[in-house]
């Protein structure tokens, strides 16, 4: 497969991208970034990097001929307005989908949302109503399918941090509690690998429906499914 990555340097996007290099299947990986990584050596990680990741239509020519995108990109809504966050989330996100729908029309396309996101795009929470009219927007494009990733708290795994300095706290709070909030909220509950193996999977062989929680990603990344 070859696949096109969205928010490599991101917690998420790093353990995806791990998944990915793990896979014997994966023969080339072209992350899009605003800056270089600088850290991959595996041959089939290729950089793209851009300042504006909503204008891709230059380099336009580059995105063709993959078979997913991983869209693991973005931000957190604090302290930021409906406008501006729609602006980074929703308006982001649909110009590059709608970009590599034109180029890929048998893409699988898979969006990392967020546990809560409001479907209904009616709700009080803002980042939710925006997550969800993103959603809503994406499996409207002509994929060949679309799959919305829902997790709920996501255990970084193999070394992936989070950029945010807050995160990365609260990660190491709650590294040590993790086996007991397994078994108390299971349906919350992910890794980084689960992400990353369950992308992969959809990939290949689809996924049981569009919206996937955690507890879906756990069984869908489970070897022996």
């Amino acid at each position: 497969m070859k696949i096109i990555l969205f928010g490599a340097s991101g917690m998420v996007g790093q353990g995806v991208l791990r998944e990915c290099l793990q896979a014997t299947d994966v023969t080339r990986v072209l992350a899009i970034v605003r800056h270089p990584l600088g850290t991959h050596t595996d041959a089939r990680v290729h950089e793209l990097v851009r300042d504006d990741l909503a204008d891709l239509a230059p380099v336009a020519a580059q995105l063709t001929g993959y078979d997913a995108c991983f869209f693991c990109l973005g931000v957190s809504s604090a302290g930021m307005s409906e406008a501006d966050y729609t602006r980074v989330t929703h308006d982001l996100t649909l110009a590059a989908a709608r970009l590599l729908v034109e180029r890929n029309p048998a893409m699988v396309f898979i969006y990392v949302s967020g546990d809560g996101t409001d479907s209904s795009e009616r709700g009080r929470s803002m980042w939710a109503r925006v997550k969800g009219r993103t959603e809503n927007a994406l499996l409207a494009l002509p994929f060949r399918a679309a799959y919305m990733f829902r997790p709920g708290y996501i255990r970084p795994m193999y070394g992936v941090v989070s950029k945010t300095r807050l995160y990365r706290v609260l990660y190491v709070v709650a590294w040590p509690f993790y086996p007991l909030l397994r078994l108390i909220i299971p349906g919350r509950m992910t890794t980084s690998e689960n992400v990353g193996r369950a992308m992969l999977e959809a990939a290949r062989r689809g996924a049981p429906g569009p919206i996937l929680d955690s507890r879906a990603i756990n069984a869908l990344a489970r070897p022996d499914r």
